[in-house]
């Protein structure tokens, strides 16, 4: 069964391995499979679950509220969040205004079938909206009982450093951070961590299999496996495509015998390599059949030793992205419309 780990610096609880519908839910796979993967995933003792408000264009939170139906609310934690526009994206209807971020809360409340959401995240950094007023926004949902704990996503250090202050003055707790975050890609290790650590925030992160590469199953010099996420036409290639050349491939074929040695698929070793950071709270994963939650649990508490961390490293050599200014340069520098 799957560990729980504190989320920052608060009494809740989360499952070290997380339910995330990105790209799945409403979108890449049929609503009958949907529900068969959160089964399975409550199934192995997943208990928390991770959505957006923008995935699927709303899709994925209604498939999430369907899927938990009848499932105890207090057995479960339930994670959205809110900045992308959705609906028919007029001015008001992306960001993080007051507006926006109290009509969206109750549009995610509704399609997810419950009163409140355990963790309400901002999806991004607004650059147009005071952040004092997003702050006051998110404290307001707290204190109407529509969410329990905030978030964000992709925020630099000095974003949280400057959110996090604001929290305090409000009376409400700001616990956790979700950035991408993999063998391959570590910007947030320099800068981003060390000050969560500091302001008692964790780290939710997504994608640590690199979309699908640490699986392994796309082979350098082969043509892509069909129906995989580069093949994706709707989104999952773009996603993908900066891991998508010889070298990295390549490289990630040679972690194979590490995994072999700890006696776990090259997906288990990239899910529990990300578990090995003190400050990461969770792992998110997705799925497209039940199978594949399934195996991915099985990375819930293990340890992988010193040297095999020196060797992954060793493997990989400049295929990992470290830079921690790329987590700015990727940052939206006006609302999305």
């Amino acid at each position: 069964m799957v560990n729980h780990r504190y989320l920052g610096n608060s009494g809740l609880k989360i499952s070290e391995i997380t339910y995330g519908n990105w790209l799945t839910h409403g979108s890449q796979v049929e609503n009958e499979t949907a529900l068969a993967c959160v089964r399975a995933a409550l199934d192995a003792g997943i208990t928390s679950f991770d959505t957006a408000d923008v995935y699927a264009n709303t899709m994925a939170e209604t498939v999430l509220g369907k899927a938990l139906k009848g499932e105890r609310r207090e057995s479960v934690e339930i994670f959205t969040k809110v900045y992308w526009p959705t609906g028919p994206k007029g001015p008001n209807d992306s960001g993080l205004s007051r507006k926006h971020i109290l009509e969206s809360i109750n549009g995610s409340l509704k399609r997810l079938r419950t009163d409140h959401v355990d963790l309400y995240q901002a999806h991004r950094y607004d650059t147009e909206t005071p952040l004092e007023e997003t702050m006051q926004a998110f404290a307001d949902v707290v204190r109407s009982g529509k969410a329990l704990y905030i978030g964000v996503s992709e925020w630099t250090a000095e974003q949280l450093r400057a959110g996090h202050a604001l929290s305090k003055e409000l009376g409400f707790q700001l616990i956790s951070s979700q950035p991408q975050y993999s063998m391959l890609w570590r910007v947030i290790e320099d800068e981003v961590v060390p000050a969560s650590k500091e302001l008692g925030i964790s780290q939710i992160v997504w994608s640590p299999v690199a979309q699908g590469v640490l699986t392994g199953k796309y082979l350098p010099g082969q043509p892509l496996p069909e129906g995989s996420r580069a093949t994706d036409e709707k989104g999952g290639a773009s996603t993908i495509s900066g891991f998508m050349n010889e070298q990295t491939l390549t490289r990630v074929q040679h972690l194979r015998p590490i995994a072999d040695e700890l006696e776990l698929s090259l997906a288990q070793l990239a899910v529990a390599w990300v578990l090995q950071n003190d400050n990461v709270a969770a792992a998110l994963i997705g799925a497209s059949r039940p199978e594949q939650v399934a195996e991915n649990v099985k990375a819930s508490g293990v340890t992988i030793p010193a040297e095999l961390l020196t060797r992954i490293d060793d493997v990989l050599g400049d295929s990992v992205e470290r830079n921690p200014g790329v987590t700015a340069e990727r940052s939206p520098q006006t609302r999305p419309v």
